[in-house]
């Protein structure tokens, strides 16, 4: 049995858990609520506080899903009481990012601005070159985060470009002068 989908998710004080007849389980606690529908062969069943889920089978596929399933409504109840955040630094002096509205203004050092408009559920604050996106939906949250570290990729030799905050860059050499030229 998997050792993760074994694990029952404990449902903190504040936070209530539905499952409906479809597998749509909704989670609603403090900060909001998230719903999402699994696999109908999955049995997820609320009782004495916990969540538990339960596969029909050994089949690989199953076992794959009794995992993944257990820890994606473990994201939900996280979601809903802490949230989730991901912070970006933008490691160039020239390059900034603006919030106005609904939307990200970033200038990247291309001959324009880049506009990126902000999901529904996703907060994003800029303080001079870190940007923090936070939200309750965890999937969501990286998926933006990934969006703006793809506006401009981190460049090897100079290291300019959108990062995780804490990731290393890895680096290149830059040309070299080669002993016998003059």
């Amino acid at each position: 049995m998997s050792r993760i989908g074994r694990k029952p998710v404990d449902i903190p004080k504040g936070v209530t858990v539905k499952v409906e007849p479809d597998n749509t389980v909704i989670v609603k606690g403090p900060k909001g609520e998230l719903k999402r529908t699994f696999n109908p062969n999955l049995k997820i069943t609320v009782s004495d506080g916990q969540v538990k889920v339960e596969r029909p089978s050994d089949e690989p596929f199953y076992r794959a899903l009794h995992g993944t399933t257990r820890a994606l409504i473990n994201n939900m109840v996280t979601g809903v009481t802490q949230g989730f955040s991901k912070r970006l630094i933008i490691n160039e002096k020239t390059y900034k990012g603006e919030v106005k509205g609904n939307t990200i203004t970033f200038s990247l050092g291309f001959s324009h601005p880049v506009i990126v408009n902000i999901p529904e559920g996703i907060e994003v604050t800029v303080e001079k070159q870190l940007v923090v996106v936070s939200g309750i939906d965890k999937e969501l949250v990286g998926q933006f985060a990934q969006k703006i570290r793809h506006l401009r990729k981190v460049d090897p030799y100079k290291a300019k470009g959108i990062i995780y905050e804490g990731e290393k860059i890895r680096r290149k050499a830059g040309k070299s002068l080669s002993a016998g030229a003059k």
